[in-house]
C-alpha cells in the first residue's frame, strides 16, 4: 500500500516536471507568419529560441498557449494583438523635423533607429515617410496592431537554475 502510494507521488511529480510551467526553461522551434501566412521570423537552420517560462520573456499569448506542453509537442498558436505587441497606437506615429536626422546622409522610408524616449528609454521608431522638410516616424512595435500565427515544436525542457530565476531569463 505505501509503495503504490509512493509511486503515485513520483509519477505526479515526474509529470509535473514534463511539462511547461513557471520556472522552467524551454527550448523550441517557431516559424512565425503573419495571417496571411507569410513567414516573419523563424529558428529553422538556427538554434532553438530558449526562455524562461513564467517570466514574460515571450508574449503573453504565446506563453499561455504552452503551459502544459511537453518535449515532443507541436502546435499552431494564433494570438490576437491584445496578446502579443497590443494594437497599434495613431500617436505613435508623427512628423518631426527632418533637420532631427542631421548627418543622416540617405534618409528614405523603412529605416529603423533607436532614440531616446521622453522617460529616458530606449525606443525604437521606423521611417515611414521622407517629406521636403519632415519626416513621418512610427513608434509602434513592428508588430502592432497584428495577429500572429506560431508554428511550434517543444524540443528540451529543465528547470531553471537559482541563478537564471533572480535574473529573469535563461542562461
Amino acid at each position: 500500500m505505501i509503495i503504490c502510494y509512493i509511486n503515485r507521488l513520483l509519477e505526479n511529480f515526474m509529470a509535473k516536471a514534463e511539462v511547461i510551467q513557471n520556472n522552467q526553461v524551454v527550448s523550441m522551434h517557431y516559424t512565425l507568419k503573419d495571417i496571411d501566412g507569410n513567414v516573419i521570423d523563424t529558428s529553422d537552420g538556427q538554434e532553438p529560441l530558449t526562455y524562461l517560462h513564467g517570466a514574460g520573456n515571450i508574449i503573453n499569448g504565446l506563453e499561455t498557449a504552452l503551459v502544459g506542453k511537453a518535449v515532443g509537442d507541436t502546435l499552431t498558436v494564433t494570438v490576437e494583438p491584445k496578446d502579443g505587441y497590443g494594437d497599434a497606437s495613431p500617436e505613435l506615429v508623427q512628423k518631426v523635423d527632418k533637420k532631427m536626422f542631421e548627418g543622416v546622409e540617405e534618409l528614405e522610408a523603412g529605416m529603423v533607429f533607436q532614440v531616446q524616449g521622453d522617460d529616458g528609454q530606449s525606443q525604437r521608431i521606423s521611417v515611414k515617410e521622407v517629406g521636403a522638410e519632415d519626416v513621418t516616424v512610427d513608434g509602434n512595435h513592428p508588430l502592432a496592431g497584428m495577429t500572429l500565427k506560431f508554428d511550434v515544436g517543444i524540443v528540451a525542457l529543465r528547470e531553471a537554475s537559482e541563478t537564471e530565476l533572480e535574473h529573469g531569463h535563461a542562461h
